[in-house]
């Protein structure tokens, strides 16, 4: 049983849990789009989790995408170094015969965006999708260090 309510997460329904929140949605018969359906929408975008750290090679990206298979994921890069993660979690389809009674997985669309520091190499971006986590690798360029000329002082 639940103790806190989750006020950010999915719809959760129980009458043994007096904690659910059941929240009534006027428009829910409507033809057009609810609040409900966009927190549905949006809620992939906020659970898509991102690390990013960076090495001395390489700046390396680490997203958890549990269910999701690479022909489902988008990676691309723009002109002013975004590096842009995208993709749709499908939603599960519905039996009229089954009977939920939790939904907690998100579903919808997602998409992260990050500007990348100036000294990544753009063309030689790799990504890799292995047992639901996609590792994008940007490598960066050397720092060259400056040349010092010593000058002799006179007098």
């Amino acid at each position: 049983m639940s103790i806190i309510p989750s006020f950010f997460g999915g719809r959760r329904s129980s009458i043994f849990d007096p904690f659910s929140l059941d929240i009534w949605d006027p428009f829910k018969d409507f033809p057009i789009s609810s609040s409900s359906d966009v927190s549905r929408e949006t809620s992939a975008l906020v659970n898509t989790r991102v690390d990013w750290k960076e090495t001395p090679e390489a700046h390396v990206f680490k997203a958890d995408l549990p269910g999701i298979k690479k022909e489902e994921v988008k990676v691309e890069v723009e002109d002013d170094r975004i590096l842009q993660i995208s993709g749709e979690r499908n939603v599960e389809k519905e039996d009229k015969n089954d009977t939920w009674h939790r939904v907690e997985r998100s579903s919808g669309k997602f998409t992260r965006r990050f500007r990348l520091p100036e000294n990544a190499k753009m063309d030689q971006v790799k990504a890799a999708m292995e047992n639901g986590v996609l590792t994008v690798t940007v490598p960066k360029e050397e720092v060259k260090k400056p040349d010092v000329k010593s000058i002799e002082i006179s007098g």
